[in-house]
């Protein structure tokens, strides 16, 4: 009998038998000294989407938050949960990470539903349709967009969003004063899924534009 999937019993088989025995040095290091990223993204829970593979990442480099449609909430300091505000106060504070990069991806699930394209789950009470709120005002708008096209307003609304978020890590006071110093750096990129295409934000105009390969 088994306790977990049998998917990732063979992949953990797998990991042992390829790539753990030519990392097993890198993985005992960092046990005994501790993780020293120098990157942190935050990403969307999308299974599509992991920022591991993406950036070809060894254990140790990527400090990774992954949330429904990779939202930042706006600083709050209050008595409720806040799991995506205490990882970057972790990330900032503790790891000192030297930049923050919000990634969005292609076809999200949470952003065609906060346009509407999923009206079922963002019902009232459910704890998805309160955390979407946080692009209600922005996904409304690009909704009203009549010009577009339904996949132009997905992919429109996918890059808004990281702007946005990226906005939303200036509203903690901590991440503002090190930005300011140049002591960490703030970066949006979007993926697309079906090409495998990463477009990385321009900081100033806030295009997205696809770095050379």
């Amino acid at each position: 009998m088994t306790h977990l999937p049998e998917r990732l019993l063979s992949g953990y088989r797998n990991f042992m038998s390829g790539r753990y025995p030519g990392e097993s040095e890198r993985y005992e290091r960092l046990a005994r000294e501790g993780q020293k990223p120098q990157t942190m993204v935050i990403a969307c829970c999308d299974s599509r989407a992991a920022p591991e593979t993406i950036f070809d990442a060894g254990p140790g480099e990527l400090f990774v938050v992954r949330n429904v449609a990779n939202l930042v909430p706006p600083y709050a300091p209050d008595s409720e949960f806040h799991g995506t505000s205490a990882a970057l106060e972790f990330a900032v504070q503790a790891l000192k990470v030297k930049h923050i990069v919000v990634m969005g991806h292609g076809r999200c699930g949470g952003i065609s539903a906060a346009l509407g394209g999923l009206s079922e789950p963002l019902s009232p009470g459910d704890f998805i349709g309160k955390w979407m709120s946080l692009v209600a005002p922005a996904a409304e708008a690009i909704s009203n967009a009549d010009l577009l096209t339904a996949a132009e307003r997905q992919t429109a609304m996918e890059r808004v969003s990281v702007r946005n978020q990226v906005e939303n890590l200036r509203s903690f006071p901590i991440i503002k004063e090190r930005e300011d110093k140049g002591e960490v750096s703030l970066h949006g990129a979007w993926f697309d899924i079906s090409k495998g295409e990463l477009w990385v934000m321009d900081p100033e105009s806030g295009d997205f534009e696809r770095p050379a390969v």
